[in-house]
């Protein structure tokens, strides 16, 4: 839920709590389309620099192992014997937001998540990771094998707090919460990246391709 404050100036004490019971009364109802702006449009002015934000009290979440994904090329097996070859491989993992939009690296967004993180827990967050290498590779006769990868991820939830100079949809504060998940550094919680070899049995059409002259007998490598 995106939240509003408005700035007001003034000596009575009573006139600031009833504006705050107001606030928290308009709150607790439902918010017609304009009464104020959709929260991709108070992230976007963040991005932008429209609007002053900061992303406050980041809270981590505990790591976990992300999901398996496929990272190489794929060899095909067409010959009687096992067929090893090295195989090279290369992962990037990005992050996404609540909305699952992505949050690109070098921008204004994960910079304040970045320095948001840094001040709390002192070390960096980083929305994007990358890794390569090789491995090889066996893949017994009549399958495909593939090399895939899981990256330690995490998720940090904390508000955006974006002030304007003047009021923008009437107020000078707007305030909205927002989880992100990346990827988190090898060992996190003493999870830790696996990359492994996968294999699979040929279809049927794939094991009939095998007969042409160009795949008779050998193993060929089919891009990703």
């Amino acid at each position: 839920m995106i939240k509003s404050s408005k700035i007001r100036f003034g000596s009575r004490l009573m006139a600031v709590s009833a504006a705050s019971l107001g606030l928290v009364a308009a709150m607790a109802m439902p918010a017609a389309a304009d009464d104020g702006p959709t929260r991709e449009q108070l992230i976007s002015d963040c991005a932008s620099g429209e609007g002053k934000c900061t992303f406050n009290e980041p809270t981590l979440g505990k790591a976990y192992l992300g999901d398996f994904r496929q990272v190489s090329n794929s060899l095909y097996n067409c010959s009687t014997s096992d067929a090893t070859q090295s195989m090279g491989w290369t992962d990037t993992v990005g992050s996404t937001d609540s909305a699952g939009v992505s949050v690109t690296v070098g921008g204004k967004i994960a910079d304040l998540i970045d320095l948001s993180v840094t001040a709390t827990y002192s070390h960096t967050w980083s929305s994007s990771h990358t890794e390569n290498s090789s491995l090889n590779m066996t893949v017994k006769p009549g399958e495909v094998g593939w090399i895939s990868r899981a990256q330690v991820m995490q998720t940090v939830s904390g508000t955006w707090q974006t002030h304007y100079d003047s009021p923008k949809w009437g107020h000078y504060f707007w305030f909205v919460p927002d989880t992100v998940t990346g990827p988190a550094a090898n060992g996190t919680d003493g999870q830790s990246n696996a990359v492994t070899v996968k294999s699979r049995k040929m279809t049927a059409a794939e094991k009939a391709s095998c007969s042409s002259e160009t795949k008779k007998n050998r193993a060929f490598v089919v891009k990703r």
